[in-house]
């Protein structure tokens, strides 16, 4: 059983700090405040602190950019505290402080602990940006400057899918090049007759290419399927506060936060229509899980197709070969083991279980809150993360690497009993089974025990049973070279 680290007791220098149970001593070299203190030794389940998810930190430091904008611009804010507010949030958008979020990512509260975390390492810093000490609060507080208006339960969620739409760019970007890799390799195959399999059984014939372009087909989808999930996380809840009613929110505020949000980020974004409902709508967050999941399912069946194509190699498929990257063995000389479809694999294992954790944390929405937030964002991140690292490592390290064994695929094509089946139209099904069955026994090919057991001409037998023309009965499959 792992056992937490906890965190080192607080030595040297230190203020003292306030909140509503009671007094304790913070270090004066940070930037958090008693409120993160208290997070850091209260939650001590994972040991991953919220900076193991930096888009997570540099969204919430725009939202409250945006906030502290939208406070000025209405007036509730003066612009000397919004300035300095700004300046200490553009420093952590720019990667800087990033040590200052140390609070565990699991954590009770649907985030508090992290929004007063992001209200204390901006106050902080906004007082020595203004030339003031950090723990003056008398000039810059974190709750009543830096969260004006707001709420964890409305800048939380906005953080989160900010965070999100970060995290899918290079997510869909690294999709679309496998797609494009496995594209490559099926051009460079296209003519390479090989034969299909169903149920790990011969099938017909198939060509490499248009085995490779199926994969591509898959990835191709899910990119699409990515791009489209990104306007779902643009609708945010700014303004709504506590529990969507906006107390303690200036009635101007849900408009102009909304705005500079927008503004700073570029992105299309827009006001939740129903407030109350989009506190506990985790619609958004299931769309992004299922379509990582999804992906994930496509990055699988790439890898265990390629796992098996390459078995053996003597006394298996042995249809391709992916590089070999390291030995396979501490007691067999010369294994050699698919380790990058396998770690591929790994991966698709943990998303499928982060997939299962966020299906349970979004129907947790008991009344008007869904306290689970932090589990929700922690495992989208990390398994987007994770498919995004894998892909590049699947990419660069096996499929652009991967050779085909052409001449063992042609005779698997022209062995298989099965290619018997376009006789049928001819001779009909129950002498196709014959043939197909005799030669199987006969360890012949169809070709040649159709020559003896039918009247048909050997240029017309040729004709239906020639391998390439029976996998090009729909076309070239492979698209991105037409035949």
């Amino acid at each position: 059983m792992n056992t937490y680290i906890k965190p080192a007791p607080v030595t040297g220098p230190t203020r003292l700090e306030h909140d509503c149970i009671g007094e304790l001593e913070v270090p004066a070299n940070v930037y958090w405040g008693i409120h993160t203190q208290r997070a850091i030794g209260n939650f001590t389940v994972s040991g991953l602190p919220d900076s193991s998810h930096p888009q997570l930190v540099r969204a919430y430091a725009t939202v409250k950019r945006a906030c502290a904008e939208a406070n000025e611009e209405i007036g509730l804010l003066p612009h000397d505290k919004a300035r300095a507010i700004v300046a200490a949030c553009q420093e952590i958008e720019s990667g800087k402080l990033l040590d200052q979020f140390p609070v565990d990512v699991l954590q009770g509260g649907a985030g508090t602990s992290t929004n007063m975390n992001a209200n204390e390492v901006i106050a902080n810093r906004a007082l020595e940006i203004a030339g003031h000490q950090r723990g003056d609060y008398h000039y810059i507080h974190p709750n009543d400057d830096v969260n004006h208006s707001q709420s964890t339960n409305d800048t939380y969620p906005a953080a989160c899918k900010l965070a999100l739409i970060d995290a899918i760019g290079p997510l869909a970007e690294e999709t679309r090049k496998l797609a494009q890799s496995f594209h490559d390799l099926a051009d460079r195959h296209a003519d390479d007759v090989t034969i299909g399999r169903t149920q790990l059984q011969d099938a017909v014939p198939m060509t490499y290419g248009q085995e490779f372009h199926a994969f591509a087909s898959f990835l191709k989808a899910d990119t699409a399927a990515l791009e489209r999930v990104v306007p779902l996380l643009m609708s945010l809840n700014l303004g709504a506060t506590a529990i969507g009613t906006g107390i303690c929110a200036d009635l101007r505020f849900r408009k102009a936060a909304t705005e500079h949000l927008a503004r700073i980020t570029g992105l299309p974004i827009t006001a939740a229509p129903d407030p109350i409902a989009a506190m506990t709508d985790m619609s958004a967050y299931i769309a992004v899980s299922q379509t990582a999941k999804n992906l994930a399912i496509h990055l699988k069946k790439a890898a265990d197709d390629l796992r098996l194509l390459n078995s053996g190699p003597h006394d298996g498929f042995n249809d391709l070969n992916v590089p070999p990257r390291q030995a396979g063995s501490s007691i067999m000389p010369g294994k050699v083991n698919p380790v990058i479809p396998e770690c591929v694999d790994q991966v698709c294992f943990r998303v499928f279980g982060m997939d299962t954790t966020v299906t349970w944390a979004a129907s947790e929405g008991q009344l008007q809150l869904n306290a689970f937030d932090p589990v929700i964002i922690h495992e989208l991140l990390k398994g987007i993360d994770l498919l995004t690292n894998a892909m590049v490592m699947f990419r660069e390290r096996c499929v652009e690497g991967i050779t085909v064994n052409k001449e063992i695929g042609r005779r698997y094509a022209a062995s298989s009993p099965s290619i018997s089946a376009a006789l049928n139209p001819l001779i009909g099904y129950e002498r196709s089974v014959d043939i197909a069955k005799e030669a199987a026994e006969s360890g012949r090919t169809v070709r040649e025990v159709a020559g003896e057991r039918t009247d048909l001409p050997a240029e017309q037998l040729d004709e239906l049973l020639d391998t390439t023309a029976l996998a090009r009965r729909l076309g070239q499959t492979c698209r991105e070279r037409q035949a």
